[in-house]
């Protein structure tokens, strides 16, 4: 039977386990009051962690690490500030993979905490703002804590019942949110190369942020586009209430724009709230690669840290900075290079740290994110390099093109061993 909680009687001493792992909804939906309640009781309880994904509400700061061990896939939002002071572990992975690995017990679920709407007549309650991995952690978990927050909007699709959930704490308090960002001239350029790629009827995926907000402002003149994404921001409401996203010509989910998550303001929330124009997918859905080939016209348009001369992409760490993650790149990246008219745009800014660092490299200051072999196109401000079918040399040649000027003649002289040898 459940408990119903207030946050004042939520006591975690009498739930939690020295040991336990705990995974938490993560961006928009981050259950904050159980995280806050964490961080005010954990440390009373030995050997904690917590896996979140991402985090925008501030609250973990990496004071946080003093009572329980946080965990993610990345260093995005506010984990990079705990990352930063070296009080984030990281578990390299795709977003696609979370929810199997806590289905394998390969990533440990003791307790789950989750944000979710007030339950519905039949006993169900939406997820609200994120699907993803929810539902994987509330089948694995020992306990589940559910944050019941009446100002989370009731989306169609993933749910869980009432009967899931072993403590229900009953908040009202807006969810998190995340502004949209501010647009630079470079911002600007990009997007009008990525636009290039996106025809009437495409299918987008995009992330969040400066550039795919820029491009998305692009697309008015566009008809028929549809989405499915990993996440979806404030300017789809822009071009749903425009007529340009329709979803008319999808293969599948006709007349729905798929996502696992939004992350936005209270504008995107109340548009989705009841909207059954948008439907909350896990990521078993919304990153699988059966479902994405039936998606013709896929245009996928994600970010990086940088791109070395031959293709390779790194969107996680700069040298001894880790501030990115692997999340669903490879993914959609995939995804659009196989679509039937498909297209998959990897885009950058040309330069890093006030114009001090280029980031189209001769070699990466982190990992591969990416490989080369999967790399379609490459974006910055100064243009697009389409690397499909290139040689080695062919490639550099492309990419010194669309680097910032000032560094192209020793990216030149760097490419120069990559032409002798060929490879």
């Amino acid at each position: 039977m459940t408990a119903i909680l207030s946050a004042d009687d939520l006591d975690l001493r009498a739930i939690l386990r020295p040991g336990d792992r705990i995974v938490a909804g993560q961006a928009c939906g981050e259950p904050t009051t159980l995280i806050e309640a964490l961080i005010a009781q954990g440390g009373a309880i030995a050997d904690l962690s917590l896996f979140i994904a991402t985090s925008f509400s501030g609250i973990l700061t990496p004071a946080a690490a003093n009572v329980f061990e946080p965990v993610s896939m990345g260093a995005i939002g506010a984990l990079r500030a705990l990352s930063a002071v070296h009080r984030l572990s990281v578990v390299p992975c795709h977003v696609s993979r979370v929810g199997p690995m806590i289905e394998a017990g390969d990533l440990g679920c003791d307790i789950a905490f989750v944000q979710v709407a007030p339950a519905a007549a039949d006993g169900t309650h939406s997820l609200g703002l994120i699907s993803d991995h929810v539902r994987a952690a509330v089948k694995a978990a020992r306990v589940v804590v559910a944050e019941v927050n009446d100002r989370v909007p009731r989306t169609m699709g993933e749910r869980i019942h009432s009967d899931d959930i072993d403590y229900a704490v009953q908040v009202s308090r807006d969810p998190v949110c995340v502004a949209p960002a501010t647009i630079g001239a470079a911002d600007d350029a990009i997007a009008r190369h990525v636009a290039e790629f996106i025809d009437d009827g495409a299918v987008l995926q995009v992330g969040i942020g400066a550039v795919p907000d820029a491009v998305l402002r692009l697309l008015r003149d566009r008809t028929h586009l549809g989405v499915h994404s990993g996440m979806i921001g404030d300017s789809l409401v822009d071009l749903v209430e425009a007529g340009v996203v329709t979803n008319a010509r999808k293969e599948i989910d006709c007349g729905v724009s798929i996502t696992g998550a939004l992350i936005g303001t209270e504008r995107l929330y109340r548009f989705a709230d009841g909207n059954p124009l948008i439907r909350m997918c896990s990521t078993a859905y919304t990153h699988d690669p059966a479902v994405l080939a039936r998606l013709s016209g896929l245009v996928t348009v994600n970010s990086a840290v940088e791109v070395d001369l031959t293709g390779q992409v790194n969107a996680e760490q700069s040298g001894t900075a880790y501030f990115g993650g692997t999340g669903g790149q490879v993914d959609f990246v995939r995804a659009g290079m196989r679509s039937r008219g498909g297209r998959s745009v990897i885009a950058l800014q040309s330069t890093a740290r006030g114009g001090t660092v280029s980031r189209i490299a001769a070699t990466l200051s982190g990992p591969v994110t990416t490989a080369r072999t999967e790399v379609d196109v490459i974006v910055t401000e100064f243009g697009a390099a389409e690397l499909v079918g290139r040689t080695l040399a062919e490639r550099a040649r492309a990419l010194i093109a669309i680097a910032h000027p000032d560094f192209r003649d020793d990216l030149d002289r760097a490419a120069c061993e990559i032409q002798r040898r060929g490879f």
